[in-house]
């Protein structure tokens, strides 16, 4: 993998569509995103995040929308308190927290059925 430069492209905005803005917001506050709620003129309300230099933004499911599949990635400080908290919550986890070359890693699933993949920032 190549180092970022000023001439690579780079990662500003993910958007996710969920057919539950609110269950999907406090999915991904369980990983420590903090969400302001916004709504462009008379577009939907939905919730945004700054994550670095990435906006994460979470709207509704437009009617008609074909399921994408989704994988996402976070580090998280506590991986291990991080998948306990989703578990709780009665929510899938797909792989549990394992050690692997990319670090400790869990794969779970948001409401909407996106693969989240979590890793360990130790």
């Amino acid at each position: 993998m190549q180092p970022p430069t000023a001439e690579l492209p780079a990662l500003s905005l993910i958007v996710l569509q969920s057919s539950n803005i609110e269950a999907a917001k406090d999915f991904y506050a369980l990983l420590g995103l903090s969400f302001a709620e916004e709504q462009h003129g008379r577009g939907p309300r939905h919730y945004a995040c700054i994550l670095g230099s990435v906006v994460f933004e979470i709207y509704p499911r437009r009617e008609n929308a074909g399921l994408a599949a989704t994988r996402i990635g976070f580090r998280v400080p506590a991986l291990d308190r991080t998948v306990d908290a989703i578990r709780s919550r009665g929510m899938r986890i797909l792989r549990e927290a394992t050690d692997s070359p990319w670090g400790r890693r869990a794969v779970v699933e948001d409401p909407d059925g996106n693969c989240v993949e979590l890793t360990s920032l130790s």
